[in-house]
């Protein structure tokens, strides 16, 4: 089961994996990086510019995602070395440091709050160019028209992008506007419709750029996130804040059989169409039993549908 839920560290996820059957599914770009725990290692999720296919049997896994750009500078290295990679934290960091905090984190109760907690202590302050470049192209905003308004040349962004994210704006921007097309295809919207509010030009267009970052159909990749969300999301998330669906004006949800209590997680909802209640991936809806709870108190809040091992 994989569930997750806001971090203390701001724009971060928590999050764990206990996988409940044998498969494996891949992991798609999303423009973010990962510090995992998995038996006994330390490891670092680079961003990924193609799907990520785990090539070890299902096992338990927990997690910090990072808000995109951020990962860097609190491990001390630019996001394109690691590009497409998992790499071992004791490649990264000083061996005795890192057997430090391995032995922390094998003795917390709950791993996924350790590694939150070592974040915690190492964060930098959010660059808020970075993050308004993030937010700008996560809306479909041209390349070029944001780096206007950060006031820097396209050389430049492009530097900065490479130490920040891992590849340069366009591909960042063409990451994310991926990830907004499997969250309105997610509502049902038709591929055509998905294409056109997605920002590109044709449902000819989304199919080939889905085929050529995830390796599959839109089809598919909507199949395996059905197999994947069987059990209840908790809480809209809005700027950071967990809501109740009742506090999002016009949302309404649609009753699944035997949940105990529905509601969606979003990272967010500020936006003209999502404050209106469209756009809300119904997919993201998990069955929860009444009272039930994860470790270290997760309630199933889902921003991804897989972790990034």
């Amino acid at each position: 089961m994989y569930e997750e839920r806001p971090s203390r560290l701001a724009g971060a996820v928590v999050w764990t994996n206990t996988p409940a059957g044998a498969g494996v599914h891949p992991v798609l770009p999303d423009g973010c990086m990962d510090l995992l725990w998995n038996q006994g290692r330390l490891l670092v999720a680079g961003p990924d510019t193609h799907a990520y296919v785990p090539d070890a049997p299902p096992a338990s896994w927990a997690g910090l995602r990072f808000y995109p750009g951020t990962a860097p500078a609190l491990l001390g290295v630019p996001a394109h070395e690691l590009r497409d990679q998992r790499v071992e934290l004791a490649d990264l960091w000083p061996a005795a440091e890192v057997r430090r905090l391995r032995a922390r984190v094998e003795a917390a109760a709950h791993p996924a709050t350790a590694l939150e907690e070592l974040a915690l202590e190492r964060a930098a302050p959010p660059d808020p160019e970075l993050r308004h470049l993030v937010t700008a192209l996560a809306a479909g905003h041209p390349v070029a028209a944001t780096a206007d308004e950060l006031g820097i040349g396209a050389r430049q962004l492009h530097r900065r992008s490479l130490t920040a994210f891992g590849y340069g704006p366009k591909t960042l921007a063409r990451i994310l506007r991926l990830q907004r097309a499997l969250a309105l295809a997610r509502t049902g919207l038709p591929y055509a419709d998905t294409a056109t509010r997605a920002g590109y030009a044709d449902q000819a267009h989304l199919a080939r750029d889905v085929r050529e970052l995830s390796g599959t159909t839109l089809t598919d990749l909507l199949r395996q996130r059905r197999e994947q969300v069987d059990a209840v999301a908790v809480g809209v998330v809005h700027d950071g804040v967990p809501l109740a669906p009742g506090g999002v004006p016009g949302l309404e949800l649609a009753d699944v059989p035997g949940a105990h209590e529905l509601l969606v997680h979003r990272v967010d909802l500020g936006g003209p169409v999502a404050a209106q209640g469209e756009g809300v991936p119904a997919a993201s809806r998990r069955r929860l039993p009444a009272g039930e709870e994860g470790p270290d108190g997760l309630l199933g809040v889902q921003q991804q549908p897989q972790p990034a091992w």
